[in-house]
């Protein structure tokens, strides 16, 4: 799973506003789907520009993040590298978009535990999740030495 950092919770959070405000969100775009809209976040690319690099390579997210190679210079491979370096894992992606994380779908409600993956509130629930595990995770990472060293002076 990704490592948790405020810029990746920060960009969760911005998706799930933008989501649940109105952005576009049509699963088989690559530029407005599960994927496509937090990839709009980090990269700050438009929809447009994230599908049309999507549509000079092969299949959806799943099939490109696959595909990946780091060197081949495509669209597409240079997105997906930005993303890695955002510190998402290839696997992060391939769930993101079939809302299927075990960790994450663990921490679902009972009813709630089976996700449509191209169903609008169903991944917003799963992003709201996704980032309380990672705040979490954060949270508990973070250590602070409080100790006092006192000298006393005769």
């Amino acid at each position: 799973m990704a490592k948790a950092t405020p810029e990746l919770i920060s960009a969760l959070q911005r998706t799930i506003t933008n989501l649940e405000k109105g952005s576009p969100y049509e699963w088989g775009h690559m530029g407005s789907c599960n994927c496509g809209n937090l990839a709009q976040e980090i990269t700050k690319l438009s929809k447009q520009e994230i599908h049309e690099y999507a549509m000079r390579g092969r299949g959806d997210w799943n099939d490109q993040i696959m595909d990946f190679c780091p060197t081949s210079g495509m669209p597409m491979d240079l997105l997906i590298s930005q993303l890695l370096e955002f510190g998402l894992t290839r696997e992060d992606l391939m769930n993101l978009e079939k809302l299927r994380d075990p960790e994450i779908l663990e921490r679902l409600p009972k009813d709630q535990k089976y996700l449509k993956h191209n169903n609008k509130s169903h991944v917003i629930l799963y992003m709201k999740t996704w980032m309380r595990l990672l705040e979490e995770q954060l949270a508990n990472s973070i250590s602070i030495d409080i100790s006092i060293n006192e000298t006393v002076t005769v």
